[in-house]
């Protein structure tokens, strides 16, 4: 995966698969972002708060679909979960994923 994919979104095949294997969606905007518009059953998690809900992902036990307004608010979380050895993939905007679950 290229460095731009990593920063602003997931390939479509690997957040498929993800998705098919049970993936979270977690967004990691604002709590006031979030409530503007998200997708269905995801989790908020804002950024600054990533590295305190780290164990309460992993115990989730299963991979992980991040997004924000663009992607890279996600793409920083995801790089956080992964370096704590978390399955997880920057899925880029919340609308690309939802894109993805209204399927």
């Amino acid at each position: 995966m290229g460095i731009l994919s990593s920063l602003f979104g997931g390939g479509s095949k690997k957040l498929q698969i993800l998705k098919d294997n049970g993936a979270v969606v977690i967004d990691v905007r604002t709590p006031g972002e979030f409530k503007s518009g998200h997708v269905k059953g995801a989790k908020n998690y804002p950024l600054q708060n990533i590295n305190t809900k780290t164990e309460e992902i992993r115990r989730l036990n299963k991979p992980v679909i991040l997004c924000c307004a663009s992607g890279m608010r996600s793409g920083q979380a995801t790089g956080i979960l992964k370096s704590a050895g978390i399955e997880c993939a920057n899925g880029g905007s919340w609308t690309k994923v939802e894109r993805l679950y209204s399927n």
